[in-house]
């Protein structure tokens, strides 16, 4: 039988609120979100499971879950829930507060693969594919599971070899900037101070020269 898990004060719940900016609390459970998500069959915990551990104050099992970075952030459970939680923001929130305590992941694909996204947009206000699956496999060591496929993909036009710039990159990374100054100000103020200090997912490692890692 499995252990019990045991309510606590609720501070991680309002954590999770704060950080998604989503009444997270207001589940009742209809599962309604699990139902309609395309990588439910994936996950080690539907999107209701996570949602209830996050209620439940499971610190330890939800923000160790692969289900937080298997998460496609399609929006799908966001828009079926009756409640109108965004769901899909409280699974971001959770990734960060992952990364924030530096939480050791058995497969580490998945964070990986959303620091390399939020590197390509960061980088050109808009995801170059090419870019970001490289820095990818680069990251994974998992060079070349995929190589079959890209042929097929650049002669239908889903793979760009040169990047787009985004017109709206400028403001693209003021949005990342301002995301990083309110860590820092978090930080200051002593609202982090419980948290191992680390990279948020809005911030992808700078390179030597200081720049950002492409893609």
């Amino acid at each position: 039988m499995a252990a019990s898990l045991q309510w606590n004060n609720g501070g991680f719940l309002d954590e999770v609120q704060e950080r998604s900016g989503t009444p997270a609390g207001a589940c009742f459970q209809c599962h309604k979100c699990s139902t309609g998500c395309p990588i439910g069959p994936e996950m080690d915990f539907l999107p209701s499971q996570v949602m209830r551990l996050v209620h439940l104050g499971a610190e330890a099992e939800v923000l160790g879950a692969r289900a937080i970075w298997l998460c496609a952030s399609c929006e799908a459970c966001t828009t079926r829930c009756p409640m109108g939680i965004d769901i899909a923001g409280v699974m971001d929130a959770l990734r960060m507060m992952a990364i924030d305590r530096q939480v050791a992941l058995p497969d580490s694909h998945g964070r990986q693969f959303n620091r390399s996204f939020l590197g390509s947009v960061r980088r050109h206000g808009r995801v170059y594919e090419m870019g970001m699956m490289a820095a990818y496999k680069l990251r994974t060591f998992d060079l070349f599971s995929d190589v079959t496929k890209v042929p097929q993909m650049l002669a239908k036009g889903k793979l760009a070899l040169l990047p787009k710039r985004s017109a709206s990159a400028k403001e693209v990374r003021e949005v990342f900037r301002r995301a990083e100054e309110e860590r820092r100000r978090e930080r200051r103020e002593g609202r982090s101070l419980s948290f191992s200090p680390g990279p948020t997912s809005f911030s992808p490692e700078p390179t030597a020269t200081g720049g950002e890692r492409d893609g």
